[in-house]
């Protein structure tokens, strides 16, 4: 398995890359310059934000959910509009929106951090019927956001930590026990990413700093690691008619000169199919 470009429109800090199942289209975010990019069949295409975007969610074939430095906002893809859906720490000019994905039961998790990754500044939040609720606060800098198959799990990271932890998930989709931890990649010195889980609920984690992508098995062990051109691998997504192709982002920031690899979305065939993303249920 070897990485390819998939986009080399280079993004500062790119994140946030899921595929829409409806339309067989990838999105992702250049977070620090509130843009959101895509390709489509025939042509890159670009949406100006307008602040600070980080992930999404689909609704519906023409209908996003974005996570933004203000809340959540609902997206329409043919026009570019988009408007107020849930507030989330609109008030702090001192927060950001991080990491963030949709779970299986149509909710969505957000998480915020400081603008200077402040130790303990940000929360992990969660949209469910119209209303959000913070689950996890005082976290430095939130990842890893990504759910069980079943949605019966959770899993996220407090990247400095170097730990990705785990949640056991009540039938709606709350936390219903204390998180533990999965596992713990900080005597390696890897720093978790963004991740996303496979059909088999393996968790594929992306590692800022180390290049590469990691499988980690449903109980934790190491499976396997693949190189990615960009030092600041940053997050993965499967997608493609099969969802047997991998996604990767990578970022620029931090790095004192880039070279033509860094910041770019790269793709390579997984060998372990992913499956769809869970649409967002925007009411009861």
């Amino acid at each position: 398995m070897s990485f390819e470009i998939f986009d080399d429109r280079a993004c500062f800090l790119g994140e946030g890359p899921f595929w829409h199942p409806e339309r067989g289209q990838l999105f992702w975010f250049d977070i620090l310059a509130g843009r959101m990019l895509s390709r489509d069949a025939s042509r890159p295409r670009e949406w100006e934000i307008g602040q600070m975007a980080s992930a999404a969610g689909w609704v519906d074939a023409e209908t996003l959910v974005i996570s933004t430095e203000t809340g959540l906002r609902r997206f329409d893809i043919s026009t570019g509009a988009h408007e107020p859906l849930a507030a989330i720490e609109a008030d702090s000019t001192a927060t950001r929106c991080n990491d963030g994905r949709a779970d299986p039961m149509g909710g969505f998790w957000a998480s915020t951090m400081g603008k200077n990754a402040e130790t303990g500044a940000g929360a992990i939040y969660r949209y469910f019927e119209g209303t959000v609720e913070r689950l996890f606060p005082e976290i430095t800098i939130p990842n890893s956001i990504c759910f069980a198959p079943d949605g019966r799990r959770a899993y996220f990271a407090d990247t400095p930590t170097g730990k990705i932890m785990t949640v056991a998930l009540d039938a709606q989709g709350w936390p219903e026990d204390a998180p533990e931890i999965f596992v713990d990649l900080s005597a390696e010195g890897l720093n978790p990413d963004g991740a996303q889980t496979d059909a088999e609920g393996a968790l594929w984690s992306a590692q800022w700093g180390a290049g590469r992508v990691a499988r980690y098995l449903p109980d934790g062990r190491f499976d396997r690691a693949i190189a990615v051109g960009g030092r600041h691998s940053s997050c993965p997504a499967f997608g493609g008619a099969e969802f047997t192709t991998l996604f990767v982002t990578t970022a620029q920031e931090g790095i004192e000169a880039p070279d033509v690899a860094q910041g770019r979305v790269y793709c390579a065939p997984s060998g372990i199919a992913g499956r769809p993303e869970p649409a967002v249920r925007l009411d009861g």
